[in-house]
């Protein structure tokens, strides 16, 4: 089992499957990571050598911020955005929709579960 950035990846998925396990690495980057390495699209975890290995994890380690940095900075620059008490940052801090979303229906997922409201029945 392949160890990078912290993350167990599956052994028996594609290379550029299993960098997906990674958060911060989607589609576009594990293709690009592939491409740096050289490693053709169609390998398997199980057929690296450590070698390859250990250059996938350099490349990742040197070109891109993933899993606790990454997480890291999100949660700062939500916190950055709540301290400086503007419109986004005062949603964060409610719980509510930060992008705009309509919240008199739907928005239940960052509203939590309904609240019943007393004498509301018609």
């Amino acid at each position: 089992m392949a160890r990078i950035a912290g993350v167990n990846i599956p052994t028996n998925k594609r290379v550029v499957i299993a960098l997906q396990y990674i958060h911060g690495i989607g589609e576009k980057f594990a293709n690009d990571i592939t491409t740096k390495v050289g490693i053709p699209a169609d390998r398997r975890v199980n057929e690296l050598t450590d070698a390859e290995v250990i250059q996938i994890r350099e490349a990742i380690d040197r070109d891109y911020v993933v899993e606790g940095d990454l997480r890291r900075n999100v949660a700062m620059n939500i916190k950055r955005l709540m301290d400086l008490g503007n419109y986004r940052g005062l949603r964060h801090r409610r719980g509510l929709p930060v992008r705009g979303q309509r919240t008199h229906t739907n928005a239940r997922t960052r509203k939590g579960p309904a609240k019943p409201i007393a004498g509301k029945k018609k």
